[in-house]
């Protein structure tokens, strides 16, 4: 069994808050950062999006870069100690995404750094995975923990789909929310950091991992029907790691960004898994608030699962994390208190 970690700070930008307190605050009272943007849409209308209010009109690396060094920054401020000892798992886009605004990765990090004012950890790195980019960090996080090299892990999620090429695609996809398509996504962006220690003083605790694949990807060429198998078996993984079965959670928390697809996967999941007498178990996303944020998603999910727990509005414990992308990738994550087990 791997060693669990804890989650000892979080840090978020978003549209509904440029701090985790507030974001967190405006997710819990369903207000939202939809607005129009300066995107069109193939019938002429104003594409909805959710744009982060930052200070300066930054642009394209430059803006992921100050998004991904204010959530750190905030996720820094309670843990003091951590500077300069953390390693930083940069999450971000795939790299094939179309509209993504990275060219450089390690640049990207660079320049993180920099206006951190960090130097670089040597276990520093990149996972571009998307959305359960997340999931693969917390993987990498514990194992560098538990082996001794680095005390603090930092992972930072960053994303947008607020770009010409990446709106234009997913218009012509027919994949974006707009009066004459419903079964769309909303795009956004954000920054949302976690720091994970392996003990500390933690309302949340990382208890079980699981990482698979979708066959019947949203795209796949054989056209395969969706029976939800990939994400079944990171629940599976997950749940078996931590040693419960899925009617002993409190909650759940998933990237959900609006398509039927995903709301699919999702309901199979649970169908093929819960057995026996349950309690209710609600089900949030931050899509709800932010629209789809791509490869922030796990971060802010994890920081609003350790936010409600802090506060004592969670839906309650454990709560299961899952993620996952247009190629395939399934994640999921089972955290919970200390008496979880």
């Amino acid at each position: 069994m791997n060693t669990p970690i804890d989650i000892v700070s979080i840090g978020m930008v978003t549209a509904v808050g440029l701090d985790a307190p507030s974001t967190c605050a405006a997710m819990r009272a369903k207000l939202d950062g939809f607005q129009e943007t300066r995107f069109v849409g193939s019938g002429g209308e104003w594409i909805i999006g959710a744009p982060v209010p930052l200070p300066r009109n930054w642009i394209g690396e430059k803006r992921l870069a100050h998004l991904a060094a204010g959530a750190i920054c905030e996720a820094f401020e309670a843990v003091p100690d951590a500077r300069g000892q953390a390693a930083l798992i940069l999450c971000l886009a795939e790299h094939d995404r179309p509209g993504r605004p990275v060219h450089d990765d390690a640049d990207l990090l660079r320049r993180i750094a920099e206006i951190v004012a960090v130097e670089p950890h040597a276990r520093s790195r990149i996972v571009a995975y998307g959305r359960p980019s997340g999931h693969v960090a917390l993987d990498q996080a514990r194992r560098l923990i538990a082996s001794g090299e680095a005390p603090y892990v930092m992972i930072a999620g960053v994303d947008t789909y607020l770009t010409s090429p990446a709106v234009g695609h997913y218009v012509s996809q027919k994949r974006i929310l707009t009066p004459d398509n419903p079964n769309g996504f909303i795009p956004g962006e954000a920054a949302a950091a976690v720091l994970c220690a392996q003990t500390g003083n933690s309302s949340l605790r990382l208890y079980g991992l699981g990482l698979t694949r979708e066959r019947a990807s949203i795209y796949n060429a054989e056209d395969l029907p969706l029976r939800g198998d990939g994400m079944t078996n990171a629940y599976s993984l997950a749940l078996g790691e931590a040693g419960i079965e899925m009617n002993r959670l409190g909650y759940r928390i998933s990237d959900l960004i609006g398509e039927q697809y995903w709301f699919k996967q999702t309901a199979l999941a649970s169908l093929r898994l819960l057995r026996g007498r349950h309690e209710f178990q609600d089900l949030w996303s931050p899509a709800e608030s932010l629209g789809n944020i791509g490869a922030a998603s796990v971060p802010m999910m994890v920081g609003m699962a350790w936010t409600a727990a802090r506060k004592g509005y969670a839906a309650g414990t454990p709560v299961l994390i899952e993620a996952a992308n247009d190629a395939g990738a399934c994640g999921a994550a089972l955290l919970g208190d200390r008496m979880t087990q």
